[in-house]
């Protein structure tokens, strides 16, 4: 496969970046959109310019790295699939394909595609932990849990922290991640003691991060490469109006 790359290249925060165009050729259809990143900076490498900064770590779906723009889309055209697991079969030889970073006020631009999302470790650091001692660990069936909890719990577990949804976002609201935070410790009993104080401290930070609003307009689910719901959402809402309440009284 031949293709025509359109990359955004700004040099650092303070810089004004621009959209530079690459020709990358022979393109194995069985590459994954990283590799043939890594393929595209050998060659500006060995030409001596400076390769292209992305973010990337585990490969392997987990870490949640590899933040890209791909023609317009978070993660590239396919769903519930990270950049780093997308492959090049999903293109066509001859397309022209534009990759960016994220474009989000709490995700300021670090280098070429590279952000800072520091901002998410702000949010999990307000609230996002259990810190009752809990002891050793217990029988396994010590304290019975709703399988239908279990199973909610696991799956706004399963968040990477990648930002897509922040990405795609038309507010860059960052709730669909907090959401997932709050939501996987709110629904078991170990994180009940600090239930009402971890939503209202991750909230805020979430807001003095600068993300925006939620209007509930779902592009942030669409992206997710982990498919996290929607009513996600809505149980952090209710559990922040709840927490809310209970401290104006």
């Amino acid at each position: 496969m031949n293709l025509t790359l359109r990359i955004w290249r700004q040099h650092g925060p303070e810089e004004k970046g621009r959209m530079v165009k690459y020709r990358v050729e022979d393109v194995s259809p069985d590459m994954s959109f990283l590799e043939m990143l890594d393929m595209l900076n050998e060659e500006l490498t060995l030409a001596g310019d400076e390769p292209v900064a992305f973010d990337h770590d585990c490969r392997e779906g987990i870490c949640g790295m590899c933040s890209l723009m791909i023609n317009g889309s978070a993660h590239g055209p396919e769903r519930a699939t990270t950049t780093c697991q997308l492959h090049m079969r999903h293109f066509n030889d001859g397309d022209t394909i534009d990759i960016e970073p994220w474009r989000a006020r709490a995700f300021p631009v670090v280098k070429d595609l590279v952000v800072d999302r520091s901002s998410f470790d702000r949010i999990i650091q307000a609230g996002g932990y259990i810190s009752a001692p809990t002891g050793s660990a217990p029988d396994a069936h010590a304290t019975p849990v709703p399988k239908a909890d279990a199973d909610a719990a696991f799956e706004a577990a399963t968040c990477i922290g990648c930002g897509a949804c922040v990405a795609a976002c038309p507010n860059g609201s960052g709730m669909l991640f907090t959401a997932a935070k709050v939501t996987h410790l709110g629904l078991l009993p170990q994180g009940q003691p600090e239930r009402d104080e971890r939503v209202l401290n991750m909230i805020h930070a979430h807001d003095d991060a600068g993300f925006g609003g939620c209007t509930n307009t779902g592009e942030c689910h669409e992206v997710c490469p982990k498919g996290i719901p929607l009513a996600s959402i809505g149980r952090l809402n209710r559990d922040f109006l709840k927490a809310s309440r209970s401290i104006s009284r």
